[in-house]
Order: C-alpha cells, then sequence, then structure tokens
C-alpha cells in the first residue's frame, strides 16, 4: 500500500535559468513519478531563491530607466516564481506520467503561508534580496522606503528582508482535496508567499520563509506519512569532509539534538534540513522523515540508502 509522500526538491533541482530548469527537470519528474509509480500520493515542494531573485533584480533595474516597469513587490515576485516553476514542474510530471501511461495528473497551486506579525524576525530583517545599489543609492532608499540596505560581500547595498516562521499553510483545503481526487499536487514554492492577518483579512509581506520549516509543515497539515528532504548527497554525515567522516543510515531525535549540539551539521546547508525533519517527526506520532539526493530517493525510500529521521 502506498503512502501520502511530501517531497522536498532541493535547489539541485532546479536550474538557475529557466532554460537550465526545463532540461533539469526532467529528471526530477523521472523521479517523482518513480515514486508515483509505486502507489504513493506525492505532493511537491521546492525552493525559489536563484529564481525570485532573478525577478526581483529584473524589475529593479527596470525600474530605474526611463520608460521601466515599475518594481514589483516581494510577495508578488514570490508568486510569479511559484507560477513559473510550478508550470515546469507540472508540464515536466504530466510529461513523464503519460510516457508510463499512467492516468494521473499534476496540478501547481499558487500558495501562501502565514506567519506572525510580531514574529520577532521583523525587528532583524537578514535575508539580502533583489539588486545592488551603491551606499548612496541605497541611503535614498532607506530614506524613501524605510527598508533596511546593507552592505553585502563588498558587491554593493541590498534591501534586507525577514526570515519569520510559518504558522499555517493557507490553501491546504485545496491541496488537500486534489490529493485525495489522486492528483500530484506542487505547493508551498520558496516557503510560501508571506501573508499576515490583518483587520481587512490576508496581507502579502516582503519576507523569506525557510522552505524546510515550510516542508515541515505543510507535511504535517496533510497528514503525510513521510517527509522526503531532497539535497545534493545520499545521506547525512557526521565529521563531514573529514577523514573520520561516518554516514548515517539512521538518526533519533536525541541524536540530531547531540549533532547539533556539536556543530555537525552546516547552518546554510544541512541544518535547516535536519531541523525540519525533527520538527515534522516530533509534531507527528510515530512517523519518520528521510534525507537523501534526488537521484537515490526510490532506493532511498526502499531502505538501501538515505539517513531516516525516528522519533527514538
Amino acid at each position: 500500500m502506498g503512502q501520502r509522500l511530501v517531497i522536498a526538491l532541493g535547489g539541485n533541482a532546479l536550474g538557475n535559468t529557466p532554460a537550465e530548469q526545463l532540461e533539469l527537470i526532467k529528471e526530477t519528474a523521472r523521479t517523482i513519478v518513480d515514486l508515483v509509480e509505486l502507489g504513493n500520493d506525492v505532493i511537491v515542494t521546492h525552493g525559489n531563491g536563484p529564481q525570485v531573485g532573478m525577478i526581483k533584480v529584473a524589475t529593479d533595474n527596470s525600474a530605474t530607466k526611463v520608460g521601466g516597469t515599475p518594481s514589483i513587490p516581494f510577495p508578488e515576485c514570490g508568486a510569479m516564481s511559484q507560477g513559473y516553476i510550478g508550470y515546469h514542474l507540472q508540464q515536466a510530471i504530466d510529461n513523464e506520467l503519460s510516457v508510463r501511461s499512467i492516468d494521473r495528473h499534476c496540478a501547481s497551486v499558487v500558495t501562501q503561508t502565514e506567519v506572525n506579525a510580531d514574529d520577532p524576525a521583523f525587528s532583524k530583517p537578514s535575508k539580502p534580496v533583489g539588486a545592488f545599489f551603491t551606499e548612496e543609492e541605497a541611503k535614498a532608499l532607506m530614506e524613501e522606503t524605510g527598508n533596511t540596505y546593507v552592505e553585502d560581500a563588498g558587491r554593493g547595498w541590498r534591501w534586507v528582508v525577514a526570515s519569520p516562521l510559518p504558522t499555517r499553510i493557507v490553501e491546504i483545503p485545496v491541496v488537500k482535496s486534489l490529493i485525495d481526487a489522486g492528483h500530484i499536487v506542487v505547493a508551498v514554492g520558496g516557503g510560501g508567499i508571506p501573508v499576515v492577518s490583518t483587520d481587512e483579512g490576508l496581507s502579502g509581506v516582503p519576507a523569506v520563509i525557510d522552505k524546510d520549516r515550510s516542508a515541515a509543515l505543510l507535511a504535517q497539515e496533510v497528514n503525510a506519512d513521510l517527509l522526503v528532504v531532497l539535497t545534493a548527497v545520499d545521506q547525512v554525515a557526521i565529521n563531514f569532509n573529514k577523514p573520520d567522516q561516518e554516514n548515517l543510515a539512521t538518526m533519533t531525535l536525541a541524536d540530531c539534538r547531540r549533532y547539533i549540539d556539536e556543530g555537525q551539521f552546516a547552518p546554510g546547508s544541512m541544518l535547516p534540513k535536519v531541523e525540519a525533519c525533527m520538527g515534522f517527526v516530533e509534531g507527528s506520532a510515530g512517523k519518520s522523515a528521510l534525507i537523501t539526493s534526488l537521484k537515490r530517493a526510490k532506493e532511498a525510500l526502499a531502505g538501501e540508502t538515505g539517513t531516516r529521521i525516528l522519533a527514538e
């Protein structure tokens, strides 16, 4: 009997340009359809860092030119990136389903993720986005907009936005109904479009939500049997890239906490993936999470590779 899987795609599954992405996504689609072919229900989520950055930079640069288009607000840039990545994924997955004569379909859902307007992250914006500016331009923009700009690694000044915690996936009822009807769903791209509740309803805010944390929340809210985080390596390792590197087949929550305390997982790389898996396992009694590579996802599901995160 199949399982309900949430598959979180890493950046290696998508390219840095639309043309590169179209090519890479064919392999991604084959892996996803491998899992569908085993009888699983699959919800796919993905990052959008290069894509949303490309959209924001393009509109920022155009806005500075005579006759250029207006600068697009950041939540709308996130929605645009979800749309075009979702289009590529659903097209490639549908093509692969057709090749294998599997009578199922894929749909992408432009997804909002609610965050708390009082999240402390809003008082400490830290994620650089958009185009580079000179110090003089950045200070003028700060005066004009009230946004925070910082110097970024000697390359110029950039706008920085908050990275709040996700609290609710707004379109969960739609995602559930599509899955229950037998469809493959692409949702919560890039962590979701950040929104906050106001007296008038939901409203978009400029922020970047960690995609792995949103994947864990998505998995909880659709009652997934397994969260599968796909990355560049087959298994999680301790002492990574050292002579005594050890690949791990399983980790309990206690193991995860110990390794995190030891500093075993890089903050911008494996750490958020492990923490997301821990969040799902802690909030889903008796369920586990899996970290592995895109190429070996099918084998990992069969227990032949990958790292399983277990409650105990």
